[in-house]
C-alpha cells in the first residue's frame, strides 16, 4: 500500500511540474503580445511626461537653449495674472458646459429612447453636429453671434431691441463660446445615456407602471438611480474634455477682449510659440495636466466602486 501511494505521489508532482512550467510559459507568451504596446506607450506617453517635466524646470526657448531654474516657473505662474484668469476661465468655462451637456443630454436620451423610425432621424440629426471640424462650428457661430447680420442680431432687432456684440464683450465672450461648445459636443453624453437607457431592466418599468407610478417618479425612483454610473462617467468625461478648450477660443475671439476668453491651452500655446519660452508654458500644461489627472482619477474611483451604483 505505502508503495502503491508513493507512485502515485510521484505521478502527480510529475504532472503538476509541467503544469506549472506551462503557466509560466503561458505568460511570458502572453507578455510577448502586450510588449509592442506597452513600448508604444512607454514611448509615447511615460517618456514625454517624465521629460515635460524635466522640461518645465528650465529656462527653454524653441531653439535649443536651456538652463536649469528648478521651480522658478512655477513661481512665476503662481504671480502671472493672465494665466490666473485663464485658470479661471477654464474653471468658468467648465461650469458653463458641463453641467448643461449632461442634463441636455440626458434629456434628449430620454426623449429620443423610441423604437421609431422618427427617433432614429432625429438622433442623428443632434449627433451629426459632433462630426464637424471646429473650424466649420466656430465660423457657423461666429454667423450667427455677429452684431450686423447675424442672426441673433436679425432676431433682436425684429423685437425692437439693439443687436449686441457677444464676442467683444468681456461678460459674454465665454458665454458665447460655451453655447458653441455646447452645440457641437451635445452628441457624445446624448448617445451614453442612450446606450445606458436601453441596458435598463424594462421589468423596473413595469413594476413601477403597477404601482400606479407617474412619471416623474419613475424618473427619480427608476430610471436615474439606474444610469448613476453613467451620469457621473458623462460629468467626469466632459470635465476632461472641456479642460482642453482651444479651438473654439482661439478662432472666436482670440482670447479676448483684455483676456475675458483665454483659457489654459491658448494660454502655454500662445506662450510657447509666440513668446517662444518653452519652459513656461510646459510649466503651465504640467499644471493643466494635474487638473486633469485629478479628474481622471475621480473616474477610476467611480469605476471602482461599482456597488455603489
Amino acid at each position: 500500500m505505502s508503495t502503491a501511494a508513493g507512485q502515485l505521489s510521484d505521478l502527480g508532482r510529475t504532472r503538476v511540474q509541467p503544469a506549472r512550467a506551462s503557466a509560466q510559459q503561458s505568460r511570458w507568451s502572453h507578455m510577448l503580445y502586450v510588449a509592442p504596446f506597452l513600448c508604444l506607450y512607454a514611448a509615447l506617453l511615460v517618456y514625454p511626461l517624465f521629460a515635460g517635466f524635466w522640461l518645465s524646470l528650465h529656462k527653454a526657448d524653441l531653439f535649443g537653449g536651456r538652463r536649469f531654474v528648478g521651480f522658478e516657473n512655477f513661481t512665476r505662474l503662481s504671480n502671472d495674472q493672465v494665466f490666473l484668469g485663464a485658470v479661471g476661465n477654464t474653471f468658468y468655462f467648465i461650469v458653463l458646459t458641463v453641467p448643461a451637456l449632461a442634463i441636455i443630454g440626458l434629456g434628449l436620451a430620454l426623449a429620443l429612447n423610441r423604437q421609431t423610425r422618427t427617433a432614429a432621424v432625429l438622433r442623428g440629426v443632434f449627433f451629426s453636429s459632433s462630426v464637424l471640424s471646429v473650424t466649420i462650428v466656430t465660423l457657423l457661430w461666429k454667423v450667427v453671434f455677429a452684431p450686423e447680420g447675424g442672426f441673433l442680431a436679425n432676431l433682436l432687432e425684429a423685437f425692437g431691441r439693439p443687436p449686441i456684440a457677444f464676442l467683444s464683450s468681456a461678460e459674454l465672450a465665454l458665454p458665447a463660446i460655451a453655447i458653441t461648445t455646447i452645440w457641437w459636443c451635445i452628441g457624445l453624453p446624448m448617445m451614453l445615456f442612450l446606450a445606458a437607457l436601453q441596458q435598463v431592466p424594462r421589468e423596473l418599468y413595469e413594476a413601477a407602471a403597477l404601482d400606479n407610478a407617474g412619471r416623474w417618479k419613475t424618473l427619480w425612483h427608476v430610471t436615474l438611480p439606474s444610469i448613476r454610473r453613467t451620469f457621473a462617467l458623462v460629468l467626469i468625461i466632459e470635465v476632461v474634455l472641456q479642460f482642453q478648450l482651444f479651438g473654439q477660443a482661439y478662432l472666436m475671439t482670440q482670447g479676448g477682449p483684455n483676456n475675458a476668453s483665454r483659457p489654459m491651452v491658448l494660454f502655454l500655446f500662445e506662450v510657447g510659440f509666440t513668446r517662444w519660452d518653452v519652459g513656461y508654458a510646459v510649466a503651465a500644461g504640467q499644471i493643466l495636466f494635474g487638473f486633469i489627472a485629478i479628474a481622471a482619477f475621480a473616474q477610476y474611483l467611480v469605476a471602482r466602486r461599482k456597488e455603489a451604483f
